[in-house]
């Protein structure tokens, strides 16, 4: 396994949208485990492939306590149902940002596994909202397009500057 340099907003590759995984093999399933242990080591609770800059439909996501209950989905198909919540998130691409994001409570998943297999459930709280998070990265969405233009701003201003001082 290895770790994966994770992409940075504003890089313009975190824009492009990913396509469909048509080819269930070796290479496919070693992507899936280096994203999750670059997750963990992060540490975050999801990553897309987007994020890695891998345009395709792939994302893993943990919210467990103790890093031992990973989804791997590849071409993921959301169904948003019951209330909207607002809670904070963060994102590995928008390093130290947390603002409020409003989101369905519920959701029906419909994916594949790193073989090809078909997977269905439904989830709710925190991994509902997490798998929300990582499929908008596959549409070349961030969370902080949810925020307004003036929260928008600010927070691009402060990647910049961190951005800077990183590099002097």
């Amino acid at each position: 396994m290895a770790l994966l340099n994770i992409l940075h907003h504003p890089d313009p590759r975190l824009r492009t949208k990913a396509k469909p995984v048509v080819e269930f093999s070796a290479p496919l399933a070693k992507l899936a485990d280096d994203m999750l242990e670059t997750m963990y080591a992060a540490p975050g609770i999801g990553l897309a492939a987007t994020q890695v800059n891998v345009h395709r439909r792939l994302i893993v996501v943990d919210v467990s306590e103790n890093n031992d209950n990973p989804y791997v989905l590849v071409n993921p198909k959301l169904e948003l149902f019951g209330n909207k919540v607002a809670a904070d998130e963060g994102c590995l691409s928008v390093p130290g940002v947390y603002e409020r994001v409003e989101r369905a409570e519920s959701i029906n998943v419909t994916a594949q596994d790193v073989n090809g297999e078909p997977l269905a459930f439904s989830a709710d709280g925190l991994l509902a909202i997490c798998i929300q998070h990582e499929c908008d990265h596959l549409e070349g969405k961030l969370f902080v397009d949810y925020l307004s233009s003036l929260k928008r701003n600010r927070i691009n201003k402060k990647l910049r500057q961190l951005a800077v001082s990183d590099n002097s």
